[in-house]
């Protein structure tokens, strides 16, 4: 089922891993998955990380690029906070969702692109719409699959398999670690605000400072 995607949750929740593994079974698993952070970068630069440039197309473009639309061919774009676009973005990638088709700045040549488009936001888009900073046609192309990441207190039974892989990922430096009953019956209790992203942080940093293999609360 080759579809449009938008994957919304409280930011730290996991979406960006829920992306990568809608794109592992998918029929495009053999392409590639690129990603883009659109609050991350800068809006006046966004439009050439999309859609790419020709040589000369303003001052700095002194060579032609690929935007991350070609760069995505025959995969999975993933467009994550895709809530930041400012709105004369969210227009061109409306019109991409329409033609499948892009175009480089200072080109005037179209270029038909195969991808499947994968967005994901811890912003309220309805809320957006009414306020008018996101296109309610745009908002209509991005819900034809909605998938909700629910934050880490409403999971709490993934709170032990997560510590686990954390662990292992330290092990890999660190050695082997592994967390005390109490240590563990401690990250039950706390809401995790920051949800995955914070609990990562704070298993990775405890078994960093771990005097030996059993990471507890007294360290």
């Amino acid at each position: 089922f080759d579809t449009t995607v938008l994957i919304t949750g409280e930011s730290g929740t996991g979406k960006e891993v829920a992306a990568r593994r809608i794109h592992a079974l998918s029929r495009r698993a053999n392409k590639p998955f690129v990603a883009v952070n659109c609050g991350a970068i800068p809006a006046d630069l966004l439009e050439s990380e999309l859609f790419g440039h020709e040589k000369g197309a303003f001052t700095g473009a002194v060579a032609q690029r690929r935007g991350r639309f070609e760069l995505a061919e025959g995969g999975t774009l993933f467009l994550d906070e895709v809530g930041e676009l400012p709105l004369a973005l969210q227009a061109r990638l409306l019109r991409v969702l329409e033609t499948w088709r892009v175009r480089r700045v200072g080109s005037e040549t179209e270029r038909h692109v195969d991808v499947r488009l994968v967005c994901a936001t811890h912003r309220d888009l309805r809320a957006m719409t009414a306020l008018g900073t996101f296109r309610t046609d745009l908002l209509f192309r991005l819900l034809r699959l909605v998938i909700v990441v629910p934050p880490l207190r409403e999971r709490p039974e993934d709170i032990e398999p997560l510590v686990a892989h954390f662990l292992d990922l330290a092990g890999a430096q660190l050695g082997r670690r592994e967390l005390s009953e109490d240590a563990m019956r401690l990250l039950h209790g706390h809401p995790w605000p920051g949800n995955v992203r914070s609990l990562r942080n704070v298993v990775m940093q405890a078994a960093a400072l771990s005097s030996g293999p059993t990471v507890s609360c007294a360290e």
